[in-house]
């Protein structure tokens, strides 16, 4: 049986949330030039935020994290 599977992650989700429950994606962060994930202002920052602030094609983002979220 074949099922579509729904987002792990989520545009409203924030960078911490993200890395602390899905460390592998800390990688697909660095290769979009996020290096700042320690920093105060990226903790509470929603996926959402990050991709409007540095210019990121959304969606393109979400999959890439959810991709590295799975393995």
């Amino acid at each position: 049986m074949n099922m579509r599977k729904t987002l792990k992650i989520t545009k409203e989700m924030t960078i911490s949330e993200v890395t602390r429950k899905y460390p592998k994606t800390i990688f697909v962060f660095l290769d979009y030039g996020l290096s700042c994930l320690g920093c105060p202002m990226a903790g509470p920052e929603t996926i959402e935020q990050a991709a409007k602030l540095h210019c990121l094609d959304l969606k393109k983002f979400l999959k890439d994290l959810n991709k590295a979220g799975q393995i």
